[in-house]
């Protein structure tokens, strides 16, 4: 039996993204994203946590980066979770875990298009305008 590796994240982009050109003109972009979260904390306060999620783009969903993501960009981001392991030059052993894009979406685009279905769908439910007076048989 397989597993299921998706991630939905919802946050705020903390830099600008850096976008790198590889070989055979594969553009690959990387960039962190804040995720936030409120609770009650222990003193039944509210409290806030923030987690940082190291974000990995490759090809198309590089070049929407690239097109229109900037620091403070609010994403709805689909992608699978990934760890990587690595050694630095003392030789020590590093890892990191990143979230690999699959879908990318930023949300003032989902926001824009709710309000604009929105917006035709209440004109279609508006009464159609008086006829004008000229019209009329008497």
């Amino acid at each position: 039996m397989s597993g299921l590796n998706k991630v939905f994240l919802i946050g705020n982009v903390g830099k600008d993204p850096e976008i790198r050109t590889l070989q055979g003109d594969v553009k690959v972009a990387t960039f962190s994203l804040a995720t936030s979260e409120n609770y009650k904390n222990k003193d039944c306060e509210w409290a806030e946590k923030t987690e940082w999620h190291n974000i990995v783009a490759w090809r198309n969903a590089a070049e929407t980066v690239e097109r229109t993501v900037q620091k403070g960009t609010k994403l709805h981001i689909e992608g699978k979770i990934t760890q990587r392991s690595w050694e630095d030059k003392d030789k020590n052993k590093k890892y990191i875990t990143e979230i690999i894009v699959e879908r990318i979406m930023p949300l003032a685009n989902m926001i824009k298009k709710e309000e604009k279905a929105a917006s035709t769908e209440s004109s279609h439910n508006e009464p159609p305008p008086p006829a004008p007076d000229d019209v009329l048989p008497f």
